[in-house]
């Protein structure tokens, strides 16, 4: 027989197995999210899920057209010859590298030894060790390790990427896969799917950046349409393509043009790839929002063949100019030739307007001297990247061929700059 005490204690252990198990029916019984939640709640800690992404490679969205009269070979070599990432290895800004990188891609390579591959840039922005053999610890690491993956230091101050998932977008358009290893300060063992976990699970739709975000989720998560944040908000490209329309136009980054890139980058996805992101009503919202885009450079466009960065006023800009630098005409105008290279010629202005944009803007940057590209590198690459896309190529792939038929010699270039 049992002694009181014993049989007190087994009263005890039979309660607590009890309970342990209706804890345990009861949370399999939970739906996964509010599982998670729980958890977040007992533990005080983010317990993230990542969303699962079948692809290594990144989704490409190829140019629509080739078009000599735009731009000849030997326009877009100058051009390109121009807007080679020199970069002096002291004190990179990451952002340079991440615009040179999204525009030449990561197989870029180049007979002048004085500028970067594709190889050397990627793993500046991707490797800890190469960051700050550069830095000499004068700023704090671009690489981060949080909860859910590997966060990128992004903002004004010094040596950090300066806008929000920008680092995300360019390596996915450079086509750096999900397996790039990346090696942050404290794990040399991470790859770019951790970049990308971590933005997905950072991403704010109320957020004031979001062009960024909207790009590199439509090139990896397509064909899947739904997912949650870290803050268990379910989003989807419906709501990221609103989010691009909302508000004034000229509250975008770059005189409102990201948020054009990103929209077309979506219709073409649905397009290309037949992955449907968005609904039929987001799909016509998003067909009007960019033929109006459309319209305004109809009446904006001055008759040197430039757009003004305040291309949102419609024809005000024109009729009653601001007083705005010319480098940012060079950014209205390069970024719209290149969205305009991705977009069907519904989304078009007549051709000749296309053609006196881009005559502009090859004069404008055949112009300057190397040291005033480079100092102005971040909306000049975006020249580069929107010719070579009027011909049907890449930086990278133009140049190669161009090179093998010119080849480069150390005096001529030195005279030259």
């Amino acid at each position: 027989m049992f002694r009181p005490r014993s049989k007190k204690l087994l009263s005890f252990a039979l309660i607590q197995a009890l309970t342990a198990g209706g804890f345990a029916a009861a949370w399999s019984a939970l739906p996964a999210t509010d599982a998670v939640r729980l958890k977040e709640a007992v533990t005080g800690k983010p317990q993230p899920s990542p969303l699962r992404i079948e692809r290594e490679q990144p989704l490409v969205i190829t140019p629509l057209y080739d078009d000599a009269d735009v731009v000849s070979d030997e326009e877009l070599a100058a051009v390109l010859k121009q807007v080679q990432p020199r970069f002096s290895t002291e004190k990179l800004k990451p952002n340079y590298v991440e615009h040179a990188l999204r525009a030449w891609h990561v197989d870029a390579e180049f007979q002048d030894p004085r500028v970067m591959s594709g190889r050397q840039m990627r793993d500046f922005l991707l490797d800890h060790a190469r960051f700050l053999m550069s830095w000499a610890g004068e700023a704090q690491p671009l690489l981060e390790d949080r909860e859910a993956g590997v966060a990128i230091r992004w903002g004004r101050e010094q040596g950090g990427s300066v806008h929000h998932d920008h680092l995300l977008a360019c390596l996915t358009e450079a086509g750096v896969p999900l397996t790039q290893p990346v090696r942050t300060p404290g794990r040399p063992n991470r790859t770019f799917r951790d970049v990308l976990q971590q933005a997905l699970y950072d991403f704010d739709l109320d957020e004031r950046e979001t062009e960024w975000s909207v790009l590199g989720f439509g090139l990896w998560v397509s064909p899947v349409n739904e997912w949650q944040n870290g803050k268990h908000r379910t989003l989807n490209f419906d709501m990221l393509a609103r989010r691009e329309m909302r508000g004034h136009k000229q509250f975008g980054v770059c005189g409102g043009t990201h948020r054009v890139y990103s929209l077309m980058a979506l219709l073409r996805l649905d397009e290309q790839f037949d992955h449907r992101l968005l609904s039929d009503d987001a799909r016509r919202e998003s067909r009007a929002y960019l033929l109006n885009v459309r319209d305004l450079l109809l009446e904006t466009q001055f008759e040197d063949g430039r757009w003004p960065y305040n291309w949102p006023d419609g024809k005000q800009a024109r009729e009653k100019p601001s007083d705005i630098p010319e480098y940012r005409h060079v950014i209205a105008t390069g970024h719209h030739l290149e969205w305009l290279a991705i977009a069907p010629e519904e989304f078009h202005p007549p051709r000749e307007n296309v053609r006196k944009a881009a005559d502009w803007i090859i004069q404008n940057t055949l112009s300057k001297k190397v040291s005033e590209i480079q100092e102005n590198y971040t909306f000049y690459s975006h020249v580069g990247n929107a010719l070579a896309l009027w011909r049907k190529s890449r930086p990278a792939a133009f140049w190669k061929a161009w090179e093998a038929g010119h080849p480069f010699v150390p005096e001529e270039s030195a005279a030259k700059e």
